[in-house]
């Protein structure tokens, strides 16, 4: 559905600017049955070239290692996905949950559930940490849930003009030109983080790191420097980041002893070491508040009645023009 919303270009324009054959897709290929089995036969003894191998969801390694939890065309999901790895020149993980498992891979994970080269953020996955690609890269790997479209896109538009082999990865094989920046940078709500302005409910305007759990100085991605749609984020409309874009989510952030939205551990020190000193920075940085910040805080407060108290009807509205 994200990729859907591609606008730079859109999915339609990427498939006839590029000449892209979509060999099977479970949603949009016509083809079924039989021809869907002789097609995985024929890209396996590579009868028919694998240029680019994308693939969604977790891959469960359960009951037992089987993988008999998820089963396509007759077989485990598992032996699909290692035989086409094999033979792709390129194999691209989109969403948590095929990069590193994401919600199906939470603890106490009943399926087994892996990604393609990750495993939250042990490195290993269903292809093992030493794969590569006939290209010779590691799974290039999308993260968020959901992954923005251009991140999508632009990836395999890449890869389509020859450039894979040049694609500038991270310590987690995602390209950084898309995951280089953290969260935090372009948020709205940059100012009240520098001066200790943090929210008590989300209504309020301020800092949603403190006591909303925001993890936007944590987490790696361009969503409020690329926004979604063009148009906002999460923090830019008063929500918290929830640090999807980061290897390991949400296992590694979240449980049932710290749940969304959680108030923010500040750093692994021990109590009595951490409070004073932050408790310090914390007033004088308050304390130095500018006062057009204030002013503007008070707008945006939830005690402050802005329904307009002169309402016109809609007949009473001119519009001017030059």
């Amino acid at each position: 559905m994200s990729l859907l919303n591609a606008e730079e270009p859109d999915l339609t324009e990427f498939i006839t600017r590029y000449d892209v054959d979509v060999l099977y897709h479970p949603s949009l290929s016509p083809i079924w049955g039989e021809q869907v089995h002789r097609l995985l036969r024929q890209l396996a003894n590579e009868e028919i070239k694998l240029d680019i191998f994308v693939v969604e969801g977790a891959i469960p390694l359960g009951p037992n290692g089987t993988g008999l939890y998820n089963t396509f065309a007759d077989r485990p999901i598992k032996d699909i996905v290692q035989e086409l790895a094999a033979v792709a020149e390129y194999v691209v993980a989109v969403g948590d949950c095929a990069t590193h498992g994401g919600f199906p891979a939470m603890d106490p994970n009943p399926t087994d559930a892996v990604g393609l080269q990750y495993l939250n953020k042990q490195h290993g996955g269903l292809l093992g940490a030493e794969y590569r690609s006939r290209a010779g890269l590691p799974v290039v790997n999308i993260t968020g849930c959901p992954a923005h479209p251009d991140w999508q896109l632009q990836t395999l538009m890449a890869i389509a003009e020859g450039l894979g082999p040049l694609l500038e990865l991270d310590e987690y094989a995602r390209p950084r030109a898309f995951y280089g920046k953290m969260t935090h940078t372009g948020c709205t709500n940059n100012e009240y983080y520098d001066h200790k302005h943090s929210v008590k409910s989300f209504t309020q305007q301020g800092c949603l790191f403190f006591d909303k759990g925001c993890r936007g100085p944590y987490t790696h991605s361009d969503c409020n420097v690329r926004l979604w749609n063009r148009q906002s984020s999460k923090t830019r409309v008063g929500s918290p980041c929830l640090g999807c874009t980061d290897i390991g989510w949400p296992n590694e952030n979240y449980s049932v002893e710290r749940p969304f939205y959680s108030r923010e551990q500040l750093t692994p020190m021990r109590e009595d070491s951490r409070v004073l000193p932050y408790g310090l920075g914390k007033i004088f940085s308050y304390v130095a508040t500018p006062a057009e910040l204030e002013e503007r805080k008070v707008l945006f407060s939830p005690e402050v009645d802005r329904r307009p108290q002169n309402l016109v009807g809609i007949e009473e509205i001119k519009v001017l023009s030059d």
